[in-house]
């Protein structure tokens, strides 16, 4: 092989990797629609828990929590929040945060699912 055949090769490879480039993030990009929370990385699953622990605090609304967090996977909801504890004290989540997850775990912990009505 002579090398202008060399140099042909390397040229047609750069531009295949540029048009498929170019088709993947521009024209053709990848999009999530209707995902599930249980995908997310640990810091947004950290985030996501955080949340539920905010709205926790104000509503005191033990089932409505419960509901939230078991979109994170198949886990009960107390081993769910143990996992964001260990995490936000790992990764120097405030005091306060720390203690709104500590509330929302002691309050999984005592959860008890309610029944379904009987029609």
């Amino acid at each position: 092989m002579s090398i202008s055949n060399w140099i042909r090769i390397i040229l047609t490879a750069i531009a295949g990797i540029a048009l498929g480039l170019v088709y993947g993030w521009v024209i053709d990009p990848v999009e999530y629609v209707d995902v599930t929370p249980n995908i997310l990385r640990a810091d947004f699953r950290a985030d996501y828990v955080m949340m539920v622990a905010e709205a926790h605090q104000s509503e005191q609304d033990l089932e409505t929590s419960a509901k939230r967090l078991a979109m994170l996977g198949s886990e009960s909801p107390a081993q769910i929040v143990t996992s964001t504890l260990d995490y936000a004290k790992k990764n120097n989540f405030t005091q306060n945060e720390i203690d709104l997850l500590q509330e929302l775990l002691t309050a999984m912990q005592t959860y008890q699912p309610q029944e379904a009505a009987e029609p």
